[in-house]
């Protein structure tokens, strides 16, 4: 009777380890965190245009999507609403491609053009650790961007952002 009770103990304790021993890793998770932000951008299609960025990004959460809208501000304006689907690199870091509009209007092109037009936004997204910063950087691939020529525009933008 002793054997036995000692036998049902290291089996009991076994049992709880072996759950431990045997357990799944870790699977990284895409980064969570929504956030505001600024930066320079330069528009390098129609000659190079430099200017500014605000940046705001609505993560969704438990899903790979997030909506993303920014506004370039350069010799005109545009804002570029976008939704993505994120990729985890790493615990802190996601890579995105966006799909999106990019709504601009006047004479003068802002970074990426001066009309409505259809756009791809690739771009990277890190979570600096132990803080709300998160630093980001992306491209705009506008299609069919000008009113008066036939053309693709590009911008290329990064920035500092804070995390909500």
């Amino acid at each position: 009777m002793k054997y036995l009770k000692c036998l049902a103990s290291v089996l009991l304790i076994s049992s709880g380890l072996s759950s431990d021993l045997f357990a799944k890793p870790a699977q990284a998770q895409v980064a969570y965190g929504s956030y505001v932000g600024v930066g320079p951008t330069v528009g390098i299609s129609d000659g190079a245009q430099l200017g500014g960025v605000l940046a705001v990004r609505y993560k969704l959460l438990e899903t790979p999507i997030s909506f993303r809208t920014q506004a370039l501000i350069g010799e005109s304006t545009a804002v570029v609403p976008m939704v993505s689907y994120d990729v985890p690199l790493n615990w802190q870091t996601d890579a995105y491609l966006g799909a999106g509009l990019v709504l601009a209007g006047g004479d003068t092109p802002s970074p990426v053009g001066n009309k409505i037009s259809f756009a791809l936004q690739p771009g990277v997204d890190y979570m600096v650790p132990n803080s709300n910063t998160v630093i980001f950087g992306n491209a705009i691939i506008a299609f069919d961007a000008y009113r008066d020529k036939s053309g693709t525009a590009v911008s290329v933008q990064g920035g500092v952002g804070l995390r909500f």
